[in-house]
């Protein structure tokens, strides 16, 4: 069946349904009909739309305290990049030690080469070799360059192979 065919097919029941209704029926089921359009708007396009208002408002005052925070934030940034990068002490075996024994390790030995340092630890928790780890990048500007790391029999104890290189301030 093509679309027109179906229009006034259906036009045409409708047509007989209304014919078959006195006047009073209709009035009836006109205004029912204008009563149900009207709570369908209200419901599918209206309510929503108020509801999306009403919590846009509310929403409002936190948006902009995000918005103030951001540019505070942005103008922190600025000025930081403005600022030079901390100048960080050369690498140096004293800075090595004193960041083991901070974490109470032990380096089996300790070799210096420019600005690579090989490290090796024996039996050493793991967790504190990571703490370590953590400390020195932050601080020292050291990251790991090669890693050699063997688990033992007992919990958290490894045995660590380590070079590391000191990042340099361009």
């Amino acid at each position: 069946m093509n679309l027109t065919g179906l229009m006034d097919r259906s036009r045409q029941s409708f047509s007989e349904f209304w014919t078959v209704h006195d006047a009073r029926e209709r009035a009836m089921l006109s205004a029912a009909a204008m009563a149900v359009v009207l709570g369908l708007t209200y419901l599918l396009l209206i309510d929503p739309a108020l509801a999306g208002r009403k919590k846009m408002n509310n929403d409002l005052p936190y948006l902009r305290q995000q918005v103030a925070q951001l540019q505070a934030l942005t103008k922190e940034a600025k000025a930081l990049s403005a600022l030079p990068a901390p100048a960080v002490a050369p690498i140096s075996r004293k800075m090595i030690e004193d960041a083991l024994s901070h974490n109470g390790i032990k380096p089996k030995s300790l070799v210096l080469t420019g600005d690579y340092a090989k490290v090796q630890l024996a039996a050493v928790s793991f967790a504190s070799t990571l703490a370590w780890l953590n400390e020195v990048q932050m601080t020292d500007m050291l990251s790991v360059v090669d890693a050699n790391i063997v688990a033992l029999a007992q919990a958290d104890q490894v045995d660590v192979t380590l070079t590391l290189r000191q990042a340099r301030n361009e």
